[in-house]
């Protein structure tokens, strides 16, 4: 790639420089180049693509005065440079350059223009009026790694079923982990695509990975469950999301989907009568869809079950809910290992507030009963101590 000038660059995020590898590397197929205005045109009027569907246009419109200046000057041909945080990260030939509808594509994708709605809000501030199409170069090395590693998996198992559960793990609860485990059931091989989003989060990909790796580790077969980040970019956001999940979760290999019964986009495809399939709606995609029902802790049955299971009311039930377990970590509180298994909570909070107990760990280390032997006191043991004390059950 040669050396950039500012009048041949145009300044992209690391959100759409990945996009773009996604489509380069097939995983967004039949999707696989920038369209053109002819092409977008025709896909957002009738969603579909090379015969197949996809729900709207792949297209490259990048915000700011810098690059639609640029945009207006470049000639079918011309090379222009893609710069990522101040470095040259590829390159695009380019073909076409149009105006594009920005309220129509916003609409497309979200199914609303609200201002409120977080994902219409940061769309809008990071789609120009220009759009670029043409052949260009992008790293595109992450993700051949990701489909690589899925791969060598399926040979190495030999596996026929090949489900995968798009996860946040934000946090990992316990009804994940009956999510995951009746998914395992079902299948030879499990990926856990645990989404790695863009935005700067106290609960990071890396934490998050730690926590999910810690649960496959001790309490899984290893050897039939990967875990890979999926790059959750933009396109993902909206109502589509369910679909654009199952297009790629195919491309990386997969031929099943498993998701639960809240999944953004759901209702459009989840019938209370009975388990339902995208593929009844969009036959060519492919890849089956695996609808979950919602599990809660019932306090009647005292263990984790499913509301389509449980002859218990709702009153008796307590649900997953991934916002109030995180206002309880955000507080310090351990959560109730009903919800959280004790040693993720361990971790979380030690991550979270680190070195939050160093003065009493000092003061009162022998408070705790050990085996006998010395044991260094860490702040993640203090957490599980804790909570052992907590499930001491002969005094209350």
């Amino acid at each position: 790639m040669g050396s950039p000038k500012r009048n041949n660059e145009i300044h992209l995020d690391n959100e759409a420089l990945s996009t773009l590898a996604m489509a380069k590397e097939g995983i967004l197929s039949p999707v696989d180049k920038l369209m053109n205005r002819e092409e977008a045109e025709e896909v957002d009027r009738t969603s579909r693509y090379k015969g197949r569907f996809f729900p709207f246009s792949f297209i490259l419109a990048p915000s700011g005065k810098r690059n639609e200046k640029v945009l207006e000057q470049a000639q079918k041909g011309d090379i222009l440079y893609l710069v990522v945080d101040g470095q040259n990260r590829g390159e695009i030939v380019v073909e076409d350059i149009f105006p594009i509808d920005r309220d129509a594509r916003v609409e497309k994708i979200f199914g609303t223009t609200d201002p409120e709605h977080p994902g219409v809000r940061d769309t809008y501030a990071r789609l120009g009026h220009y759009a670029i199409s043409g052949d260009y170069k992008v790293d595109c090395s992450a993700i051949r790694s990701v489909k690589n590693a899925i791969t060598t998996m399926i040979e190495r198992t030999k596996a026929k079923k090949v489900s995968a559960i798009m996860i946040s793990g934000k946090p990992l609860h316990r009804g994940h982990e009956r999510f995951i485990r009746m998914t395992l059931e079902k299948s030879d091989l499990l990926v856990l695509f645990l989404l790695k989003p863009y935005k700067k989060d106290t609960y990071s990909y890396e934490l998050r990975h730690k926590v999910l790796k810690y649960f496959v580790d001790n309490f899984l077969p290893t050897n039939r469950v990967l875990i890979v980040p999926f790059e959750n970019t933009y396109i993902f956001a909206g109502f589509n999301n369910l679909i654009l999940d199952a297009i790629a979760a195919k491309n990386f290999g997969c031929n099943h989907l498993a998701v639960g019964q809240n999944h953004a986009g759901i209702g459009l495809y989840y019938d209370k009568s009975g388990t339902k399939s995208i593929v009844d709606h969009f036959n060519d995609l492919n890849i089956t869809i695996d609808v979950s029902n919602e599990f809660v802790y019932c306090n009647i049955c005292k263990t984790l079950v499913s509301t389509m299971t449980c002859p218990h009311g709702s009153h008796h039930h307590i649900s997953y809910n991934s916002e109030f377990i995180l206002e309880l970590l955000n507080a310090g509180v351990l959560p109730p290992a009903v919800l959280v298994r004790k040693e993720i909570s361990a971790i979380l909070l030690s991550q979270l507030y680190p070195n939050r107990f160093d003065k009493i760990i000092h003061k009162y280390n022998n408070f705790f009963p050990s085996e006998g032997l010395l044991e260094e006191m860490t702040e993640e043991k203090f957490y599980l101590e804790i909570m052992k004390l907590h499930q001491t059950a002969s005094l209350t």
